[in-house]
């Protein structure tokens, strides 16, 4: 059940994925600069592949960003996962932060049984 609400070891895992990620975030940040660094005294300035780490480390970051949200909610739990990508999302949440597509489904009437 998608929307059922997240029990206690899922939130476990969901602050065991918040410090994976802020540990990555870190290690990218530090990364990031030390290429820069080297090619900067090396007089080799390749954007594109600073460009490609930094999106890396954007990816991250916004994904962290995501998780801590979510961990901020004032029930501590999460909705559920998107169907497209797995990502978690809060309750209220109309779209996937990470791949865009809608959380909540449309559902035709004719399929909506009346009484």
């Amino acid at each position: 059940m998608p929307n059922a609400p997240a029990t206690g070891s899922e939130l476990i895992d969901l602050e065991h994925r918040q410090k994976q990620l802020a540990k990555q975030v870190q290690e990218l940040q530090w990364d990031l600069g030390g290429l820069v660094y080297e090619m900067a005294i090396r007089d080799r300035i390749r954007v594109d592949i600073i460009v490609k780490r930094a999106a890396e480390l954007q990816h991250a970051d916004a994904e962290l960003g995501e998780v801590e949200r979510i961990l901020k909610l004032d029930n501590m739990a999460t909705a559920g996962g998107c169907a497209s990508c797995g990502a978690p999302h809060s309750s209220g949440a109309v779209y996937c932060w990470q791949c865009g597509q809608p959380i909540v489904r449309h559902v035709d009437t004719s399929a909506i049984l009346t009484s």
